[in-house]
């Protein structure tokens, strides 16, 4: 091992680490790959930076802004009605047809968004059919990720794959040469699904309430929300709500006010505070109690509050699920200035396994967190029209551009056909239908910058120079040899699925673009060594990264429901471990069959 091998491995090693850790943005700990590799001296400045004039990541941008234009012209949300026509309510019936659906979504457009289309849709045919979410939920997720594996363009690890294949002089995969192993794959998946795996599916009860009352309860409130009855000697008399700096100084948020029997709710930020007013207000315990003594209020009875409902004719409560596209991911509520910019006060946050109710302004918000919140009901409808959320309870569609559906459909036709026949390389005609979309009108040019995901171009762009330095340093070749040390003896298949073994493992701590980045050199270089054709390695290195079924935490696919379905961490290696298995004896089997060795 030479002493630019080890430093290559450090590198890796660390990253690995800070993208595990999730301590730091995967965007930034990959420009900070980048940089390590450049200023070491591992890549000249032209080979760190070659990444974001690389194809791949250019045709992820570009897809991005294409299957953005199905949403904004209703073409995806078509097939969600059409989805709702044909489930019926059977729990196998529901599943299978859900998973079908999301995945020929996913096969033309990328995985997050046709998991985010699909599911308040899901949701909705679930309590129609008495179905709870921890049903249909992982069937979604893991649907999307199927259905994303059938093509080039369904998932950015084969677009990488197919980059690392191209970047050494070899032929690249083209639009559908993915099909055939993918459609064996989604095919089996749908079956097992279906008839075992819906078996091996949680039964919890609804996570999702109409009731504000069982809101309350899901969510642990009580604790936090309190009355506070104004006395005449107060000092708040006269102020309003901003003026009391009830906020700033208690951390007590007011979620309305009782004046002469009548119940004003939402915020109220210039409501001038009478004697005798009751005021509604969330906040931790320690600090409502120390407010009386300051404040001339006297704190009501436990249990008082159950009486009241949370909600009017003009104010309601709601679940948003922080989606992948929110510009705050990373930030706190006080940073985001989320109450002043949405108008709706944020009551509790359901993450993962538990509920968050108690101080919220310190908590960085991630993707998939699930938000209670209050206020009106029109900046509810508007929250869930902002593409930072999903609006889990029915509500008035959106707007969409109806006109330019047609139009829409015969540009995505038109990519998909010349990118098959060769015509055009799949960069330039992803980009030439993005750029025909935003010309046409089917969506706006800021509503295109909006539908990309910045921070996985950035990821994939900022860890390809890692693919790079291991091809140039030897790092590839040293541990393709240690992977044929190990399972060598198995033959070319068995070397496959020491591959496979190592590319899962790396997508359940990394993003699965990442992962295939870094197998994909190994796997060109493993070939090479044993004097086979590449191709099958690649391709099942490419299809192991995007089937990221053991972990929620491997794709955010399965990060956006984690919440919404009330799941547990180990509710997906339950379902996805004998998924995944079953997954790696197909490749063994077919793989060589579509590229011999």
């Amino acid at each position: 091992m030479t002493g630019e091998i080890s430093l290559v491995l450090l590198i890796l090693g660390a990253s690995i680490v800070l993208f595990a850790s999730e301590r730091i943005r995967v965007d930034v700990v990959s420009m900070m790959v980048l940089l390590a590799l450049l200023l070491t001296g591992l890549l000249t400045t032209e080979e760190a930076f070659s990444g974001f004039s690389n194809p791949a990541v250019i045709t992820v941008w570009a897809i991005y802004i294409v299957s953005a234009s199905l949403t904004y012209t209703g073409i995806a949300d078509v097939i969600g009605r059409y989805l709702e026509r044909i489930a019926g309510t059977g729990e196998a019936r529901l599943i299978f047809v859900t998973m079908a659906s999301v995945g020929i979504m996913s096969a033309f457009m990328n995985n997050i968004g046709a998991t985010a289309v699909l599911l308040p849709v899901t949701i909705g045919l679930g309590r129609k059919a008495g179905i709870p979410a921890s049903k249909l939920l992982i069937p979604l997720a893991f649907g999307s990720l199927l259905g994303g594996i059938t093509t080039l363009i369904g998932t950015p690890p084969n677009l990488l794959a197919s980059d690392a294949l191209q970047e050494v002089g070899l032929d690249p995969f083209r639009l559908f040469d993915f099909t055939a192993m993918g459609l064996i794959i989604f095919g089996t998946s749908l079956v097992y699904m279906t008839f075992i795996g819906r078996r091996l599916l949680p039964h919890y009860e609804e996570t999702l309430h109409k009731d504000p009352q069982e809101l309350n309860r899901e969510y642990k409130l009580k604790d936090y929300l309190a009355e506070l009855h104004v006395w005449p000697e107060s000092p708040l008399i006269g102020k309003t709500i901003i003026e009391s700096r009830l906020g700033e100084q208690y951390d007590l948020t007011v979620m309305g006010v009782i004046r002469d029997g009548r119940m004003r709710l939402g915020i109220l930020p210039n409501a001038h505070i009478r004697a005798g007013d009751m005021l509604l207000v969330k906040g931790a315990t320690e600090k409502m109690l120390s407010a009386p003594r300051e404040l001339g209020v006297t704190l009501s009875p436990e249990g008082e509050l159950d009486e009241h409902d949370w909600q009017n004719e003009e104010v309601s409560v709601a679940e948003l699920v922080v989606s992948q596209k929110a510009p705050f991911i990373g930030k706190t509520l006080k940073e985001a200035n989320f109450r002043a910019r949405y108008g709706l006060s944020v009551l509790a946050i359901w993450r993962e396994e538990t509920s968050i109710a108690g101080r919220l302004d310190a908590v960085s918000l991630r993707l998939g967190d699930t938000l209670m919140v209050q206020g009106r009901k029109e900046r509810i409808e508007e929250a869930g029209k902002d593409f930072s959320f999903l609006l889990l309870t029915e509500h008035e569609e959106e707007t969409k551009r109806i006109s330019k559906a047609p139009l829409n459909l015969i540009i995505f036709v038109s990519m998909i056909t010349m990118v098959g026949l060769g015509w055009l390389h799949i960069s330039v005609a992803a980009v030439l239908g993005a750029i025909l979309s935003v010309v046409t009108g089917c969506l706006t040019m800021d509503e295109a910058y909006k539908s990309i995901e910045w921070k996985s171009v950035y990821l994939i762009a900022g860890m390809l120079p890692m693919g790079i330095a291991m091809e140039k340093t030897g790092t590839a070749l040293f541990l393709s040899e240690q992977i044929i040390s190990v399972v060598g003896s198995l033959g070319p298949r068995g070397i496959m699925i020491g591959l496979f073994v190592l590319t899962t493992v790396l997508t359940a701590f990394m993003s699965n673009a990442a992962a295939a980045v870094l197998v994909a050199p190994i796997a060109i270089q493993s070939s090479v060594t044993l004097g086979i054709d590449p191709h099958a390695f690649v391709m099942g290195t490419a299809i192991a990264a995007s089937n990221s079924f053991v972990t929620p935490i491997g794709h955010q696919a399965c990060v956006l429901v984690y919440g919404p379905g009330g799941y547990r961490f180990f509710d997906f290696a339950k379902v996805g471990l004998p998924l995944t298995f079953i997954i790696w004896i197909l490749m063994v089997i077919f793989l060589p069959i579509f590229f011999p060795f």
